[in-house]
């Protein structure tokens, strides 16, 4: 075989391999940890509702780039919540069009839920048209979970209203959850005694080192360091990358998820503390 024959098979092996890796590129990054499978029980709740809240802010700082909530944040705890038979409702800071982390729904990062969620019409209604958290009573629903994403950091953690609306949630004994940035929903909220809320709780979100790895630093606020600055005991597991590690935390009527990968752990705790509470 001449070395023009040679190169043409090594070639051909090399984009073979390649096109191997692209194929099942989501199973590689599952195996790593990324939207790892988690154990899912059926439930079938009647007259029960959960609301889920986002971030309104679409641009990552200065770079003009587009960001948002992360998509699988959402959509799992949406699919969740809505296939155990509740009503869910999506609302937002501000209300409108939730802007959505375009990362999150590309080639290979999609979870099966997000892959749902674009051919559910009903649900990119909701997307579509939030309504604002001001318009909203929070004492009407059962579970009130907190998505994350890049722009939760600028306006989950800053919302007086949203923090006026935890406060009286977790007075009415609400079951209560977030994931990543979603956490920062719970700082400006106080206990029943007018101490912050996440005072003395364990809790988990993003970790810093997570943060610094994917080189988001621009971003207001973390959770690891605001958790800690407001007295929370914070949590978390690590990995050789933070973006693989999971870790969901309850404390009371309060359960975090650590990242994405959180998403459906955090909301199955949610149904089982649901469930519990009306045996």
């Amino acid at each position: 075989m001449n070395w023009k024959k040679k190169s043409l098979v090594a070639l051909g092996i090399l984009l073979f391999v390649v096109a191997l890796i692209i194929i099942f590129s989501p199973q590689i990054l599952k195996s790593f940890g990324y939207h790892p499978d988690y154990d899912k029980v059926s439930y079938n709740f009647k007259n029960k509702k959960a609301l889920i809240i986002t971030t309104s802010h679409g641009v990552l700082g200065e770079t003009g780039k587009p960001t948002g909530v992360y998509p699988s944040e959402m959509t799992i705890p949406y699919y969740e919540f809505l296939d155990a038979g509740l009503e869910v409702d999506i609302v937002s800071i501000k209300g409108g069009e939730i802007p959505i982390e375009p990362i999150g729904l590309r080639f290979p990062m999609k979870s099966h839920q997000d892959k749902r969620y674009l051919k559910d019409d009903v649900a990119k209604e909701k997307i579509k048209h939030s309504l604002k958290i001001d318009d909203i009573n929070f004492l009407n629903y059962d579970i009130i979970f907190m998505a994350g994403g890049w722009g939760a950091s600028y306006d989950l953690g800053t919302s007086e209203m949203l923090g006026n609306k935890i406060t009286e949630a977790h007075a009415d004994g609400i079951l209560l959850g977030s994931v990543c940035h979603g956490v920062l929903g719970f700082l400006m909220a106080k206990d029943t005694t007018g101490r912050p809320l996440v005072e003395g709780k364990k809790m988990t979100g993003v970790t810093d080192k997570q943060v610094k790895e994917l080189d988001i630093s621009i971003t207001p606020m973390h959770p690891e360091t605001e958790l800690g600055k407001h007295g929370a005991i914070y949590q978390s597991n690590t990995g050789f990358r933070d973006f693989f590690a999971t870790l969901t935390v309850i404390d009371g009527n309060i359960v975090t998820g650590q990242n994405q990968n959180s998403s459906g752990e955090t909301a199955q705790k949610l149904l089982k503390m649901l469930k519990d509470k009306n045996e």
